[in-house]
């Protein structure tokens, strides 16, 4: 059994050693919620063993060192960090200490969400930014100041009146959750460095001693506090931050003020609810008294602030054991690695799977069977592995590492697997012949968003198939109430159910039927474009390659995928049974010229308060209006909603109008 003594020396070390990674090299060893857990208990040893706590332990620091490639910045006050709440009951226990200190019975406090980022300070001299610096180490940090002037919604001059002649704004700057995925995609594709979170990426972004390429990553400002300020400001944090947003600078849309602890509560749980439709990664809420004045009679400890409290969200990553890798086959005949975990408590839901996309990413993470692991879970995201965790104690008995060997035969079919063209993704080249992608592709036809086959559930579609009733997309429409009546759960109702649902189906519209094929690469925007262009089967059928990139969202490599489809004659074959079956749809309403809107090309990006993107997109195109996924030199206007990305700034980039929601409803003319 470790003694105290040694687990502090182990803590200590570690803790010294995460900290560098996450601070210096942007590349955190392990997730927060074991740094925090760390931290914690280092904390606890230290109260119990005084005699054996340092000077130099990480207990007694905030970050780390600057780095040596930037110029260091003295932070003329100290940017300090926030202690952490994770119970409501810390929570409770923080507003007892403030109350009681302040001596009253209810305080004011300010509202805003923890952004998962990197805590940076803008000095302003006479409205004009001089000089921007990163935390550091709370009392110095590294001149980012070229690299900060490339963020588009960082001010370089503030306007309005009664700014301060010195002003020192602090913030966070992040990477939205869009554009980090957009970010990775393009690293996946080129074989550069994937991040492994939006944390990461704009940590390494902001550091780049080139400051062409932090102009090219999606960086994002938010300011959430000042520093030294010479000027008057209003007496309140919540009239502070408005009078930032005044002079030109970003603050949170969701910071609030309320009265109370229990009001904290019910803050932190609507955002909470949010979390994981945000356009932006959070780990928490701060929470603020709001009176500076009251601020200042409290005061602070060693590390952090008596007025502030940040109320933590469970981990979105988290550490675990990969035990396995098992290989599932996809509707297109990806093979793609599935991690086997110790079940682990991630973002409030248990995991135990976790993707590892294909071969190229499990060698990028150098990753065997055995390896401690982070897991990430955010929001809907299939959790994934990010990275290996080195083991806490260097001299502990290793784990039996074994190697991840892909499958030379499809586990599922026994087909041939083969390297696909872009070199990443293993495939069955069986086609519906592997009953994995007949699977597959059964769900995605039957899906809400194709031809929306009530009750064919996974289950149902796993019995059809492996009992040989199904083995096309066409023998659903050829089932009876009988066949079904005989599967496992299938009562006479539920058969019934989904014997009308069937019948129903056969009555689409050509865009959703074009979606159910599951056509690579080809989603619902891009089967709408196709559907009134083409306006029926047989013309889309016999276009060529060349007349399918002339389709509003059609590349060449989506006309590719096209063209290979309908020129495969197992599919003609299909497509022509799928008609005979009774499949059918209404002729394809042309824009008749006579609409508002006609002539006009939209895009809908962002997330919309009042509708959805697809709600919007049928509104606008009920008033004559085209709409399209992505941003041409042949789009009009571009609607973007919070968390609007890389459309909206090739919107700007080729001056195309864009506009919020509000100005939508206008132009729809409260058709709501």
């Amino acid at each position: 059994m470790t003694s105290p003594e040694k687990e502090m020396s182990l803590l200590k070390e570690a803790l010294l050693r995460w900290s560098q990674a996450y601070f210096e090299q942007d590349d955190p060893e392990v997730p927060d919620v074991e740094y925090d857990a760390a931290m914690r208990r280092l904390q606890a040893l230290e109260a119990a063993h005084p005699e054996w706590a340092t000077a130099d332990s990480p207990t007694q620091r905030v970050g780390s060192a600057p780095l040596a490639a930037f110029q260091t910045v003295a932070h003329r006050l100290p940017m300090l960090s926030l202690d952490n709440a994770f119970s409501d009951t810390e929570l409770v226990d923080f507003d007892r200490r403030v109350t009681e200190k302040l001596q009253v019975d209810v305080v004011e406090y300010c509202c805003e969400p923890k952004l998962d980022g990197v805590a940076v300070s803008l000095a302003y001299q006479a409205g004009q930014l001089v000089q921007a610096a990163t935390r550091g180490d709370g009392s110095s940090g590294e001149d980012v100041t070229e690299n900060v002037r490339t963020i588009a919604n960082v001010a370089l001059q503030l306007a309005g009146d009664n700014i301060p002649a010195y002003l020192e704004v602090r913030g966070e700057i992040v990477i939205p959750r869009m554009a980090f995925e957009r970010l990775n995609a393009r690293a996946r594709e080129s074989g550069d460095k994937v991040f492994a979170n939006p944390r990461n990426a704009a940590a390494g972004s902001l550091r780049q001693l080139d400051s062409r390429v932090a102009a090219r990553r999606p960086l994002s400002f938010t300011a959430y506090s000042v520093g030294v300020v010479e000027g008057q400001l209003p007496n309140s944090h919540s009239e502070v931050l408005r009078s930032l947003k005044r002079w030109g600078l970003p603050i949170s849309e969701y910071m609030e003020t309320v009265s109370g602890v229990a009001a904290c509560g019910d803050y932190f749980s609507r955002l909470g609810a949010q979390r994981d439709a945000l356009p932006f990664d959070i780990d928490g809420i701060v929470f603020k008294v709001n009176d500076l004045g009251l601020q200042e009679r409290l005061g602070f400890v060693s590390r952090a602030p008596r007025w502030a409290i940040a109320r933590k969200f469970p981990a979105q990553e988290v550490g675990t054991r990969l035990l396995g890798v098992d290989f599932q086959v996809g509707r297109t005949g990806a093979i793609t690695p599935v991690a086997r975990l110790e079940p682990v408590l991630v973002a409030g839901v248990t995991v135990s799977n976790a993707t590892l996309h294909n071969a190229d990413e499990i060698h990028r993470l150098g990753l065997k069977i055995g390896d401690r692991v982070i897991v990430r879970r955010a929001g809907d995201v299939i959790p994934q592995v990010v990275s290996v965790v080195p083991e806490l104690d260097a001299d502990a008995p290793p784990h039996n590492r074994e190697s991840i060997v892909f499958p030379a035969s499809c586990p599922a079919c026994g087909s041939r697997v083969e390297r696909a063209a872009d070199g990443a993704v293993m495939r069955c080249g069986a086609g519906l012949e592997c009953n994995a992608q007949l699977k597959a592709a059964i769900r995605h036809f039957a899906s809400r968003k194709a031809l929306d086959i009530e009750g064919l559930g996974d289950k149902l579609i796993e019995q059809l198939v492996d009992e040989g009733l199904v083995q096309s997309l066409n023998d659903l429409f050829h089932l009876d109430i009988g066949q079904l009546q005989g599967l496992d759960r299938m009562g006479v109702k539920s058969s019934e159910n989904v014997f009308e649902a069937l019948l129903r189906a056969r009555s689409t519209s050509f865009a959703r039927f074009i979606y159910s094929l599951g056509i690579r690469e080809v989603g619902e925007a891009t089967a709408r474009a196709l559907a009134l262009h083409f306006l029926d089967l047989d013309s889309l059928l016999k276009a060529t390659t060349e007349e399918l990139e002339g389709v509003d969202d059609v590349g060449p490599v989506v006309a590719d995928h096209i063209k290979a489809y309908t020129s495969n004659p197992l599919n003609q074959e299909l497509l022509s049974s799928l008609i005979e079956s009774g499949i059918t749809w209404p002729a394809v309403q042309v824009d008749t010229g006579d609409g508002p809107l006609t002539g006009m090309l939209w895009v809908v990006t962002g997330k919309l308060l009042t509708m959805s993107r697809d709600e919007a997109e049928a509104k606008l195109r009920a008033l004559g209006a085209k709409t399209a996924a992505s941003v041409s030199s042949k789009t009009t206007t571009v609607v973007a909603g919070p968390g609007a990305g890389s459309k909206k700034k090739k919107a700007e980039a080729l001056n195309i109008p864009v506009v919020d929601e509000e100005e939508l409803i206008r132009t729809l003319g409260g058709r709501l």
